[in-house]
């Protein structure tokens, strides 16, 4: 049994927004075992001074697309599963290293990568993956041009999707990916930027369809989480039992009471648009689709504002692909201009162990929890660029192993 001695911590309590004066917190056998409001004394133990830095839970990333390490979810299609992966893996670094401790794939990872970090094999965040997301014909996961005809649909090209219509398909497609040990179900149920022949304004998926892989989901004790940008194609998912709105840029105020009434959740992702909008273009993503960007952006932070007033819980997310994996932490940046540095920070602990159903393992330092914790150099509450700069994370524990430590 492993254990380590955090000494003289100021940890910060994400539920009352406030920091604890200085304790010492006890690893073992990778879960937090003790904290101590007094001096503790444990033999055998690897002992760290924290020296009155802030240790905070490990962050959370609630949309991510770790196997896509290039601008083009169609050239990915064209690779090889095995040069995936390995393209993944400093993805995957770059995430754990920037204090993401528990990541949620939003479309394209699968059990094999989820496997291979469980066993440590590679550095990473735990992955809690959706398998393949489940689109219509010519919806956001179904990346052919309008003169092709043939989808490749052998369930290891590594893709963001897979198609299905009709209820009886969706319900399939929703019930493989669970068996193939999905953490939620993915549903494309709007248009989308990376996708060829769908505008943004598009729904869908019928409200039967969407309904199917909702039962799924939940027989299995599990939820759904869907794309969607438009208030039209927001509320679609929410009346048909959909739990967690990706992107929901255009967020009005009906659409949020909406939300608010039936507990489903945000997960704005809008560093995407301001990185994408100024490098897309450098990196090679295709003009036609790079041109979809504006439209979204110029909502801005409006969303976040709307889901503010009306009290809709919103997740960290940040739907990076390609070289601008690296803006993960700007998330915390613009969403610090319009929220309070403690919601902003809720968003990425114990808000996104909600939404993961993970409550009682991660979001908090906390007796019985894992103990993925950090040491932050500064105090987040009062400056969030303390989260923005990797170089101040003193410390990076994931499970009782830790993968920096400068103190």
């Amino acid at each position: 049994m492993s254990r380590t001695l955090l000494k003289n911590a100021s940890i910060l309590d994400v539920d009352a927004g406030t920091l604890l004066g200085e304790r010492d917190v006890l690893v073992s056998d990778g879960k937090i075992a003790e904290i101590g409001d007094t001096k503790l004394t444990v033999a055998d133990a690897q002992i760290i001074d924290v020296k009155g830095k802030v240790l905070m839970p490990g962050l959370c990333d609630a949309h991510v697309h770790v196997i896509v390490p290039i601008n083009s979810f169609l050239q990915l299609t064209k690779w090889s599963p095995f040069y995936t992966a390995l393209r993944a893996m400093p993805v995957l670094e770059g995430m754990l290293m920037r204090g993401f401790t528990t990541v949620r794939d939003a479309g394209g990872a699968d059990f094999g990568l989820a496997r291979a970090v469980e066993e440590k094999l590679i550095p990473s965040p735990r992955i809690l993956y959706s398998g393949k997301a489940i689109s219509q014909t010519g919806g956001h996961g179904d990346m052919r041009g309008a003169g092709e005809s043939e989808f490749d649909s052998h369930y290891y090209v590594p893709s963001l999707g897979r198609i299905a219509d009709g209820v009886d398909a969706v319900r399939l497609a929703a019930r493989d990916e669970i068996r193939r040990g999905a953490s939620q179900v993915k549903l494309m149920v709007g248009g989308g930027i990376a996708s060829y022949t769908d505008p943004i304004h598009f729904v869908q998926f019928s409200g039967e369809e969407i309904r199917a892989a909702v039962e799924e989901a939940e027989n299995a004790g599990k939820y759904v989480m869907a794309h969607a940008y438009t208030a039209r194609c927001i509320q679609h998912a929410v009346k048909n039992g959909v739990r967690s709105i990706e992107h929901g840029n255009f967020l009005d105020d009906e659409t949020a009471i909406m939300m608010k009434e039936r507990n489903a959740i945000l997960v704005p992702t809008l560093v995407a648009y301001t990185t994408m909008w100024e490098e897309g273009l450098q990196i090679g993503m295709p003009a036609e689709l790079h041109a979809k960007i504006k439209y979204v952006l110029d909502v801005g932070s409006m969303q976040l504002e709307v889901a503010q007033r009306h009290g809709v819980k919103m997740v960290y997310g940040t739907d990076l692909i390609g070289p601008i994996h690296r803006h993960q932490s700007m998330e915390f940046k613009i969403r610090g201009e319009v929220l309070p540095a403690i919601e902003v920070i809720r968003s990425a602990t114990s808000y996104a162990a909600e939404l993961f159903q993970m409550e009682d393992q991660i979001g908090k330092v906390k007796t019985g929890l894992r103990a993925d914790l950090l040491v932050v150099d500064g105090n987040p509450l009062d400056d969030l660029n303390a989260l923005q700069d990797p170089s101040r994370l003193s410390l990076i524990m994931k499970d009782g192993d830790i993968y920096r430590n400068t103190l």
